[in-house]
């Protein structure tokens, strides 16, 4: 390999504008394909989340490329997650006991727009929009596009094809429908889909409710969030079944049936949301999948990165952060072995599958806990037991969320093992009565780092780690 190498990256999402613009600052030749118009000055918004969140993964590859300086003044710092039950009554759990910690609301599009704007000053990368991929001859690494404004086909050959495409990834598809190689694929959707609503800002441009928290109606089978937008406003994300339960997407056709909805279930929000009517019509309904693969590449020829390798639901709030973590660990072994695509592509998919694969996991668990379990007395418990050893021990002890979210060197699958491993200690031991935070927090603290291990050690022996 060398710096003359011609690299054609398909998809200028979130993903693919980070890996560009990495990839121009370390002196390659980088021609990026986007089948969206550019997003700086086209709204591509429906149907996509507008915002997400932000944490220390992400800022890290942020750094990586120089722009966390840019980046921050796009974010609002969530500190924990304010919950609201049905009387409209709510409380605080904080994400972390020790201080400092948070994750961060920011525009997609406003992200995604600050990075194509620093991919746009390195002269050695174009990107190319609205030119929609319809297929990749993965042994010729040969692209075929359909260029929008032109209304014509063209190919582009390339030394080196990158796929950050997405969850419905082109080169994913070319990769099972070319038949070259055995190649595994799995697409599981959740039963639920997801609809956006807005909480506009007050008549003085101010938040109506608090900025500092993302907010949870948690119901059991459906809930609602909320996250802050830097104009005052709060996107909300109604996630609900399509078609079973006393209430789903399905049923909830008129302005009545959403009004009667919203007034049992949400009523605080619905207070806040002037035109949900409307919005609850025109707003599409997305859906809620993870796709898993593999492998990840083709000979030293193409790739797949970030949602095209595999996409998750958004319950962790760790899509956009481990896709840009994609990045981060990409870089580090072309450190270690620049000069060979091939070593490069297996090195990176050996290093990263079993991550991926963890968080993709973590998302769904985190789906059920939001849903059903953040109200719960005995959770509640967990959460406030976990706050003050984190408080009290800071360099000792970490949380299953504070492993995944904060630890940006703690790699997923590992904070998954131990995570799981630390959660069911805690719970075992307080439905046991053998902790409570009364005791002396030394004692509690050896007590939960003891049965952790504990569990670890008999899943290791049960061949689960």
């Amino acid at each position: 390999m060398n710096k003359k190498d011609n690299i054609l990256i398909i998809g200028a999402g979130l993903c693919g504008s980070l890996l560009a613009l990495r990839l121009a600052q370390r002196g390659y030749t980088v021609n990026v394909y986007e089948s969206r118009p550019d997003l700086r000055t086209t709204d591509i918004s429906a149907g996509r989340s507008i915002n997400l969140a932000l944490s220390d993964r992400g800022l890290k590859a942020m750094r990586l490329a120089g722009v966390e300086d840019k980046v921050k003044p796009l974010c609002i710092p969530m500190y924990g997650r304010l919950i609201h039950d049905v009387e409209g009554n709510t409380f605080p759990s904080n994400y972390s006991g020790r201080d400092g910690e948070y994750i961060n609301s920011i525009s997609r599009g406003e992200l995604n727009g600050l990075l194509l704007t620093e991919a746009d000053r390195y002269n050695n990368l174009t990107i190319h929009f609205n030119k929609k991929c319809n297929g990749v001859d993965i042994e010729n690494n040969e692209a075929s596009f359909y260029d929008y404004q032109t209304k014509t086909d063209f190919k582009i050959t390339a030394d080196v094809i990158f796929g950050t495409d997405g969850a419905g990834s082109s080169l994913r598809k070319s990769y099972y429908l070319e038949r070259k190689f055995l190649f595994s694929y799995s697409q599981n959707y959740l039963t639920h889909g997801y609809k956006e609503l807005e909480i506009p800002a007050s008549a003085k441009g101010e938040h109506q409710i608090s900025k500092d928290y993302l907010h949870i109606w948690p119901r059991g089978s459906y809930m609602l969030i909320a996250l802050p937008n830097l104009d005052g406003s709060f996107t909300v994300t109604l996630f609900l079944s399509y078609e079973d339960g006393e209430y789903n997407f399905k049923d909830l056709k008129t302005e009545s049936d959403i009004k009667t909805f919203f007034k049992s279930q949400f009523p605080d929000a619905l207070a806040l949301i002037p035109n949900i009517a409307e919005e609850f019509a025109n707003n599409p309904t997305g859906a809620l999948g993870t796709v898993k693969c593999s492998p990840w590449h083709y000979k030293n020829k193409t790739v797949l990165m970030g949602d095209a390798a595999h996409a998750i639901v958004p319950f962790y709030g760790q899509g956009m952060n481990a896709s840009f973590e994609d990045v981060t660990v990409f870089d580090a072994i072309l450190d270690k072995h620049e000069g060979d695509w091939e070593t490069i592509f297996n090195a990176y998919e050996k290093t990263r599958k079993a991550d991926t694969d963890a968080i993709a996991d973590l998302a769904i668990d985190n789906y059920y806990e939001m849903r059903d379990h953040v109200a719960n007395p005995i959770f509640k418990e967990k959460r406030n037991l976990e706050m003050t050893l984190e408080k009290a021990f800071p360099e000792s002890y970490f949380s299953k969320y504070s492993m995944v979210t904060f630890n940006e060197n703690m790699p997923y699958n590992e904070a998954m093992k131990r995570g799981r491993a630390q959660d069911k200690a805690i719970l075992n031991m307080i439905s046991d009565n053998e902790i409570n935070e009364d005791e002396d927090l030394n004692v509690l603290l050896k007590k939960v780092q003891l049965e952790t291990n504990a569990i670890l050690e008999e899943d290791k022996i049960a061949g689960l780690k």
